[in-house]
C-alpha cells in the first residue's frame, strides 16, 4: 500500500493519472517500481564552484575595517559592450 501522505504533489499526480489510465491494482505496482528508481533528493546540492573562488578571493579582505559590503551588497557581472573586459560591481539597493 502506499502512504500518499508521504508523496509530493508531482507524484500524487502520476499516482491519480496511473490510477485512472490502468486500475488501481496495476497502477500501485507500477507506481511502486517507478518511485525506486527515481534517484532520492537526500543529497546535499553542491556547491557553486564559481561561488567558492570568489570567497577564497575575498578571504583576504575579510579582516579589513575598511571594507564593507552593506546590508545587501553588491552584484558582480561581467563588463559588457564593445572593448569591454573583466567585472563590474554595482551595489544593489
Amino acid at each position: 500500500m502506499i502512504d500518499e501522505t508521504t508523496l509530493t504533489k508531482g507524484q500524487t499526480r502520476k499516482l491519480n493519472a496511473l490510477r485512472k489510465s490502468l486500475g488501481n491494482d496495476i497502477a500501485d505496482k507500477a507506481f511502486e517500481q517507478w518511485l525506486t528508481s527515481q534517484p532520492s533528493k537526500d543529497a546535499v546540492a553542491q556547491a557553486d564552484p564559481v561561488a567558492e573562488k570568489i570567497v577564497s578571493a575575498l578571504s583576504a579582505l575579510a579582516n579589513d575595517k575598511s571594507f564593507r559590503l552593506g546590508r545587501r551588497g553588491y552584484a558582480v557581472r561581467r563588463a559588457k559592450g564593445k572593448g569591454a573586459s573583466g567585472f563590474v560591481a554595482e551595489k544593489v539597493e
